[in-house]
């Protein structure tokens, strides 16, 4: 079929705008399809990861399985971005969720700990691409008025992830083996392809520009080096140590070249004009913090259920509904509001405060709080980030001309990355620090042993501590989760301070393709109707 687009409406086919709007919801059908293989695919090896270690060996070597995933997804996220604006939006997408199950088909097939490791990688590469196209194509498809209406697919999608993913992984390994956590991957994408590929139809692009080679070389040396340092830091290397501070050196050098060369680059891979528009900015900054907090709680949540709370960690997962429930019903209700008013302001400056009063709600929490108590502090936090994490996409989709949708939707996606990578790290930090600390004063030497490598220990470690070690490791990770939420509080309030300063500028009504000189022009179908 022609990359062209057709027109779907005429005389004589009454029926067109009906199956246009079929059209339309089965291109959201494999989009949601793509975003899930993304989201889902480290939970559920996460959860594999013990069996995986079994076969292949390299205990050594275990969480590069993880990194290397995470700095190749975070490299090529603003790389994908710009090729579809580039050369077009389809055939990159498309490209993405090839290089992503070649990835998961290979990372199955892997026979040792480095071939798994440079598969995950290759997997990576791809994963990088596809929530950029999800995005970017949205924002091509559905007019950003409109676009709200569709939120609640999105946060839907991104908690049945969060929930689902230890389950699925957990049963897949357990009956099918741990190589199916990969290939499971195969028909879900085949799926995606085929919906895409028949019923997708934008407009042809190429661009005389060749790709700015020294800026994604710069660029993904800066991102892969602050990747490192927060996943290095405090763990693998101290934070004063000569690695880090390398890491450091060459981060800064790196993204201050990258910066300096997209002022004189013929096509940058990411245009420093879209950050003159400031409600861009703010989306930016908003979407770091969100990220760095709500990283940050889904990895302590758990981790307090487990050894304060005494659940097991299937359970955990399943008592993160409350806050994945409210995030997600308050995501739908934030979508509707701002389609039937195109009003949205009011949105980041309620999640900005919901974020701040649930963090502080769960930083009060200790080794006597209920499961129903901690369920209603999280449904608070849930709500907050609900009113965010789709509003920041949109705003900043709104902000650019459609010709930047790419390099937009990959820059959003990108700092919110970031921002889980160093929520991560900083949170953690502190959560390890407290936990050494309170195990030292009430266990002694013999708490001070058993933290010393990690402050996170498992149901079945703790089990085998003597009462006194357990209670003592249960007061120590109630100190820990307290000083990371509270940590966290006082992060959320800069969402607060940045929602502000949101410009409530209207909302495009209609899908626009960029003019010669750059401007919006008339609107333009691009869903082919079937």
């Amino acid at each position: 079929m022609a990359d062209t687009p057709t027109s779907v409406t005429g005389p004589g086919k009454p029926d067109q705008p009906e199956k246009k709007q079929r059209s339309v919801r089965v291109v959201l059908l494999a989009l949601m399809i793509a975003m899930m293989l993304a989201m889902l695919d480290n939970m559920i090896v996460g959860t594999a990861m013990p069996t995986i270690v079994g076969e292949l060996g390299g205990l050594e070597h275990l969480s590069w399985v993880v990194t290397g995933y995470t700095l190749a997804t975070a490299a090529s996220t603003p790389v994908w971005g710009k090729l579809g604006d580039m050369y077009g939006r389809k055939g990159a997408f498309l490209s993405s969720i090839v290089i992503f199950l070649i990835g998961s088909a290979l990372s199955g097939m892997a026979q040792d700990m480095g071939q798994l490791i440079g598969f995950r990688a290759v997997q990576g590469l791809g994963a990088g691409g596809l929530m950029v196209g999800v995005m970017a194509i949205i924002g091509d498809l559905i007019p950003p008025r409109e676009r709200g209406k569709y939120q609640g697919m999105m946060a839907g999608v991104m908690a049945l992830a969060m929930i689902g993913g230890p389950l699925v992984g957990g049963t897949i390994t357990d009956n099918w083996g741990w190589r199916w956590t990969f290939y499971i991957n195969l028909p879900l994408g085949a799926v995606a392809l085929a919906l895409v590929s028949a019923v997708l139809h934008l407009p042809r692009k190429r661009s005389k520009a060749g790709i700015d080679y020294l800026g994604v070389i710069l660029l993904t040396v800066g991102i892969t080096s602050i990747v490192l340092v927060t996943t290095w830091g405090g763990t693998e290397y101290a934070w004063t140590s000569a690695r880090i501070m390398e890491l450091i050196g060459i981060g800064v050098a790196t993204l201050v070249g990258f910066v300096v060369w997209q002022t004189r680059a013929a096509e940058p891979v990411l245009p420093l004009h879209i950050f003159r528009s400031r409600n861009f900015t703010l989306m930016s900054f908003i979407g770091f913090v969100t990220g760095f907090v709500m990283f940050g709680a889904t990895l302590f949540l758990p981790l307090y259920q487990q050894a304060v709370q005494g659940a097991s960690a299937t359970n955990s997962g399943l008592l993160l509904l409350p806050m994945l429930g409210a995030m997600l019903v308050t995501s739908m209700v934030a979508g509707r509001v701002t389609t039937n008013s195109g009003r949205y302001k009011v949105f980041p400056i309620t999640g900005g405060v919901l974020m701040v009063v649930g963090l502080y709600l769960l930083s009060l929490m200790d080794t006597g709080t209920t499961r129903l108590t901690s369920g209603l502090y999280m449904a608070v936090l849930g709500a907050g980030m609900g009113c965010l994490m789709q509003i920041t996409m949109l705003v900043a989709q709104n902000s650019v001309e459609m010709k930047d949708m790419g390099v937009a939707s990959s820059s959003t996606t990108l700092f919110r990355t970031l921002g889980s990578s160093f929520g991560v790290a900083v949170m953690g930090a502190l959560f390890n620090h407290r936990v050494q600390d309170v195990m030292s004063e009430r266990a002694g030497a013999l708490g001070k042993n058993i933290t010393e490598k990690s402050a996170q220990l498992d149901a079945a470690s703790l089990a085998k501590l003597p009462v006194q070690v357990r209670e003592a490791y249960q007061h120590a990770v109630s100190s820990g989760t307290h000083a990371a939420f509270l940590l966290g509080a006082a992060i959320a309030v800069l969402v607060l301070v940045a929602a502000l300063f949101v410009k409530e500028v209207p909302l495009r009504s209609g899908p626009q393709k960029p003019s010669e000189d750059g401007t919006d022009a008339a609107p333009v179908p691009l869903i082919e109707a079937v």
